[in-house]
């Protein structure tokens, strides 16, 4: 088809799956149950954080992890003692484990007392000229206390080829609002034109059947590339395509 066509059915498939009625199969209703901004941004950061797998098993145990922050995840995070933490250890989601949730709050605390928060460590400033960048500084700056270092696979770094498919879905999240209550839009220091798609297995090889990837692997290039097309279709919101391709894998099995 041409690139016309193309567009007009994304575009097409953006309104059918960009709509609260999904929220109920989607992990995103996990930040959803919040209201404060901050709420909002952690809940969402650990809940994208373990978005890999069985789609019922990462909803319920983000909102167990929920449970665990004591339905307040920025009041835990920033007034936490040394026996919340202790129970944290129960925790476990595949491979992310009670040790590593006690150490995203200590970074996340950490970031909220030195950074100026979540939002301000992924804000593109000085020589930081594109997400992929941001990322990796924001990885940086995450991993800048004592931590184990298998901590650090559940942040991805786009500079050492991975596709961050987590980290640029909590972004869309984050920075996306099209007014129609699925992204929350809450953050004005990233645009939603800087944003990269969340590539996975099922927006991949959706997007290879539509002539936008060429690339085998879903990694960074592919996702450059994935980028690159999608910015042809709409260059202040590539995103929002996101909707289009995983609900055309997931639910139609294109």
């Amino acid at each position: 088809m041409t690139q016309e066509e193309l567009k007009e059915f994304l575009d097409a498939k953006v309104a059918q799956y960009n709509r609260p009625d999904f929220l109920s199969t989607d992990p995103l209703q996990i930040p959803h149950g919040f209201t404060k901004k901050e709420d909002i941004e952690i809940s969402g950061f650990l809940t994208a954080t373990i978005a890999w797998g069985n789609r019922k098993s990462i909803i319920n145990n983000a909102g167990r992890m929920m449970e665990l922050l004591e339905n307040s995840p920025f009041d835990f995070v920033m007034n936490h003692g040394a026996n919340d933490l202790e129970i944290l250890q129960e925790f476990v989601h595949r491979t992310f484990n009670g040790a590593d949730l006690t150490y995203f709050i200590r970074s996340l605390n950490n970031i909220y007392n030195r950074h100026g928060g979540l939002e301000n460590t992924f804000a593109l400033r000085g020589d930081i000229n594109s997400m992929p960048m941001s990322i990796s500084n924001f990885k940086r700056i995450f991993f800048e206390l004592d931590h184990q270092p298998r901590t650090t696979k559940h942040v991805s770094d786009p500079q050492k080829g991975s596709a961050a498919k987590r980290i640029n879905m909590f972004l869309r999240w984050m920075v996306r609002n099209d007014g129609n209550g699925v992204d929350f839009g809450i953050w004005d220091r990233v645009l939603p034109s800087q944003l990269s798609c969340p590539l996975d297995v099922h927006s991949g090889n959706v997007a290879r059947k539509l002539g936008l990837i060429q690339r085998r692997q879903n990694d960074a290039k592919a996702l450059a590339e994935l980028d690159a097309n999608l910015r042809k279709l709409d260059p202040s919101d590539p995103v929002k395509y996101d909707f289009a391709l995983f609900g055309l894998g997931v639910f139609e099995g294109f």
